[in-house]
């Protein structure tokens, strides 16, 4: 007979009520872009209907058992089953969308040179940025980056799946391939509980899947971080890595040589295994037990990275270094806002990527300082410094987000209760907590003046428009400007016009001075990218003319109104 808590007749206990909410909201998160893949199958392929909709009965059964089953071992099935879903309509969403973004055709582009024995770094392929979904990357100078700049496992990984078809979709089929494996991993490694949250983190909502599906090598980094992060403060316990340490070791350098985004979390992850092993073993001992995980990362990292080395040193090297060289122009969800669209530009951008280094060195000093407290943030804290940054695009924090669970789930505050803390003497004695406080306003006030000084910049050029020149009624051909630098530098602009929340096409200076003098005023006529460009139709959408110069760094913006845009005539006037 049964208890009066709902426990099963043979007396073992019932799943946890969380762990019961927690499959549900899993099973849930499929429900998220599901529609939109049914009505894209239902245009263009009937069997992926039929698969569709048959996840719908899953989705519906798992809700109906994630309440109901009275066994944990019941649930654990559910937990399956739901990955299992998640599994399946990831895979239609690839096979309806595998072309991929801009990441995805310059990987799956290198992974051809690749294999034809062609040079792949500092080599530009502009002829592929041509497709409705391919955006470009606009640099700060008025050019834009056609290469390819990244380390270079993601084409050692797409090189097997040339096969696939054109286009993006060997880099797509191989980020989705290893997404996947990443969910099934994690789900594995996690304790049965909560393995429904890897299937939530990885492959519910549908952000992750369509970042795969753009072909972000960012994607198999995360996916190979995942075996380091899980439980990583117990790496080198008793002084010996064995088997799984090496193996994690290994992940971490094969995770560097794929993207830039590990080398970030890198540091933090060492700086706590020290401070965990010389709480435990003392500082030669712990010092012995990093240095030997550093050792096969780099290596690991090495071997991927030797062929090119090799072949082409030095646009290798530009290459793996191109998104922290690059000059791209401001774009993201961060503090860079304050000047895309509340002040109209400023003359200090140089400061926010100075602020991104700043912040990133105290938060990993705070780190080391407050192990103990900070320890299992580790997989978090590395990318707040990214939020000052000029480029500080959410897919940053987005990309990462199944290791934060990996890092909740398996790293407990309690692991860093004895990890060593630096403590000089000034830090030490009654008056302990204020000095700590003050070195920790210390460490964060370089970071935190340099992004107000890049935030309270003023735009130092003053756009008016005197004349627009239409292609068509709702198209521009071409604009007079008078622009006045204000400044006491003189600017080389390169103008764009922007009509949503990212970067357009620059537009070509056809008469007047490509540079102006400080604190006088030119006239300069542009002529529109392709000879034409099309004006926002729907009623308040905004329109803004800016202009970035590279030396020094510098945007100037100009919201048009339609009054702005009437003067002049079409062809046919």
């Amino acid at each position: 007979m049964s208890t009066a808590r709902g426990r099963p007749t043979d007396g073992l206990p019932g799943p946890a009520q969380w762990h019961r909410v927690l499959t549900l909201l899993a099973d849930v998160s499929l429900f998220i872009g599901t529609r939109s893949l049914w009505s894209q199958a239902a245009t263009r392929d009937l069997f992926l209907v039929a698969v569709v909709s048959l996840c719908y009965v899953s989705i519906l059964t798992g809700g109906v058992l994630a309440l109901t089953v009275r066994r944990t071992r019941s649930l654990a099935r559910v937990d399956l089953m739901v990955l299992l879903t998640a599994v399946t309509l990831t895979a239609c969403a690839w096979w309806l969308n595998h072309a991929g973004g801009d990441e995805a055709v310059l990987t799956a582009q290198a992974a051809r040179e690749l294999v034809a024995g062609h040079p792949v770094y500092g080599q530009p392929w502009p002829w592929l940025f041509h497709g409705p979904n391919v955006a470009l990357t606009p640099t700060i100078d008025g050019g834009y980056d056609f290469t390819y700049g990244y380390p270079p496992l993601a084409p050692l990984l797409a090189a097997p799946l040339l096969w696939v078809g054109g286009g993006g979709a060997p880099a797509t089929a191989a980020a989705t391939i290893a997404l996947v494996a990443g969910a099934v991993l994690l789900w594995r490694l996690l304790p049965v509980p909560w393995r429904s949250a890897a299937t939530m983190a990885c492959l519910g909502f549908g952000f992750l899947p369509g970042y795969a599906r753009s072909g972000y090598p960012a994607i198999p980094a995360m996916v190979l971080l995942i075996p380091v992060v899980v439980g990583w403060p117990r790496i080198g316990r008793g002084g010996r890595l064995g088997t799984p340490g090496i193996a994690r070791a290994v992940c971490l350098g094969a995770a560097c040589a794929t993207q830039q985004l590990p080398w970030f979390v890198a540091p933090f992850l060492l700086a706590g295994i020290h401070a965990v092993r010389r709480g435990e073993l003392g500082g030669r001992a712990a010092t012995a037990v990093c240095a030997r995980i550093l050792g096969i990362a780099a290596t690991t990292w090495l071997l991927v990275n030797t062929y090119f080395i090799a072949h082409e040193p030095g646009p290798w090297l530009d290459g793996v270094a191109l998104p922290l060289t690059q000059g791209a122009v401001l774009h993201g969800q961060g503090l860079v806002d304050v000047s895309l669209y509340f002040t109209h530009g400023s003359d200090h951008l140089d400061w926010y990527g100075h602020a991104s280094a700043l912040l990133a060195a105290a938060l990993l000093a705070l780190y080391v300082l407050f192990v103990r407290r900070l320890g299992p943030a580790a997989t978090v804290l590395p990318w707040c410094a990214f939020y000052v940054a000029t480029r500080s695009q959410d897919g940053y924090y987005l990309m990462m987000t199944p290791l934060w669970l990996a890092a909740a789930v398996s790293v407990p505050l309690s692991d860093f209760a004895n990890a060593w803390q630096p403590r000089p003497r000034w830090l030490r004695g009654p008056r302990r907590r204020p000095a700590l406080a003050g070195a920790a306003a210390l460490l964060v006030l370089p970071a935190l003046m340099s992004a107000v000084l890049a935030a309270t910049g003023r735009p130092p050029l003053r756009m008016d428009v005197t004349a627009a020149r239409r292609a068509t009624a709702h198209s521009l051909s071409g604009l007079s400007l008078r622009v006045t630098n204000s400044g006491d530098t003189a600017l080389t602009p390169h103008y764009m016009l922007t009509t949503s929340h990212g970067m357009s096409r620059y537009w070509s200076l056809t008469r007047g001075p490509a540079t102006i003098a400080a604190h006088s005023t030119a006239s300069v006529e542009l002529r529109a990218p392709s000879g034409r460009f099309t004006l926002p139709a729907a009623a308040g959408s905004k329109l803004r003319l800016r202009a970035f110069t590279g030396d020094p760094q510098t945007l100037s913006t100009r919201d048009l109104r339609p009054a702005d845009l009437g003067r002049g005539k079409t062809p046919e006037q």
